[in-house]
């Protein structure tokens, strides 16, 4: 299970041994590069050797326990052989840990969200936008950083769509499961004889990647600027501020008018493109594992309905795991974290499964 791991243990290994070169100690950038990538390598590799260690003790208890003809020292050995299995397992379990978050995305904090409206009309656009407000607060409860990117407005209030930055520790970890279709059963505002309808909006989840992991060539990006248009007064639909960038080579597409800058505009319309770009590696990525996988948990399929908002009986049901909690009208205000932990739990037991 753990040969993901010797690999980063075998480097830490050799980062320790050049750290003591005397040749490597004179070059000061040298060695804070070394030190900095020691720092990342000991989160696996220092608990690994731990583990490595436990299982040559082992290996020794259990010779001296066969070996061992004097009744007491053999039950001393079998004693200490008992509590040095126990040790390794406890270690064992933080080392799958270790592998799970990796493959969970954990140590990454930043990520990109869209939220765009579907069947319903105005009601969608009105559930988007509540949608919108859900993960805001939901961001506030944890400190997370938020910061809306698009914004597309309705005249009553709603969001056509919305695409916003979230940045902070365990963000991506815990809204990684977000994307899918998201349907709310309410009376809706526009509702004069007060029959309930049925809505829904989609969620996509993007990682928001380091410039280092997505390389976009400037002759790739076709750039145009327009009018924002749409509501947000005389500057913003005098000005050409809206900036819209067409890549080449995949064909996407991002729009981005929430600044009166151009200048602002260009920069959030990059972070976009680059996420987008980066989902789709990632996508390709999933795709050939996909036969593998026993669980459609993260696979991000807009397509899929994953969850249901009803009002009217305050209660939430995540159909992926046939979870129903009757505290919706707590959810929709931002404690979204009985949903979040239960993913993780799921999708961490199924993962463990094939690691």
């Amino acid at each position: 299970m753990f040969e993901k791991l010797q690999s980063d243990y075998r480097r830490f290994l050799e980062v320790d041994s050049a750290l003591l070169d005397p040749h490597v100690s004179s070059d000061p950038v040298r060695v804070s590069a070394l030190a900095k990538e020691r720092g990342t390598l000991a989160k696996s590799a220092v608990p690994y050797g731990r583990y490595l260690d436990l299982g040559q003790q082992i290996a020794e208890a259990e010779a001296m326990a066969v070996e061992e003809s004097d009744p007491d020292m053999r039950a001393y050995a079998e004693a200490e052989l008992e509590a040095l299995r126990a040790r390794r397992e406890e270690l064992a379990e933080t080392l799958r840990n270790l592998l799970y978050d990796r493959a969970a995305g954990a140590d990454r904090s930043g990520l990109i969200m869209e939220i765009r409206a579907g069947t319903g009309g105005d009601e969608a656009a009105l559930f988007a936008r509540d949608l919108l407000e859900m993960y805001r607060r939901y961001c506030e409860s944890k400190r997370w950083s938020f910061e809306v990117l698009d914004l597309t407005p309705t005249e009553l209030g709603g969001a056509k769509e919305v695409s916003f930055a979230i940045n902070g520790d365990g963000a991506f970890r815990h809204l990684q499961f977000e994307s899918g279709g998201h349907r709310v059963q309410r009376v809706p505002e526009t509702e004069a004889q007060g029959r309930i309808h049925t809505s829904a909006a989609t969620v996509a989840v993007l990682p928001e990647p380091e410039e280092v992991e997505v390389d976009i060539r400037s002759e790739d990006i076709e750039t145009d600027v327009m009018r924002a248009g749409g509501p947000g007064g005389q500057h913003q639909n005098k000005t050409e501020s809206a900036v819209r960038l067409t890549h080449r080579p995949s064909g996407i597409v991002v729009v981005c008018r929430d600044e009166r800058s151009q200048h602002k505009n260009r920069a959030k319309a990059l972070r976009l493109l680059r996420s987008r770009l980066f989902d789709r590696m990632q996508e390709a990525a999933a795709a050939e594992r996909a036969e593998q996988r026993r669980t459609l948990i993260g696979s991000g399929d807009r397509s899929q309905r994953i969850r249901t908002y009803n009002f009217p009986q305050n209660r939430v049901t995540d159909h992926r795991i046939n979870l129903t909690l009757y505290s919706l009208d707590r959810i929709i205000l931002g404690d979204l974290d009985p949903l979040t932990d239960a993913m993780i739990h799921h999708d961490r037991r199924e993962q463990l499964g094939e690691l």
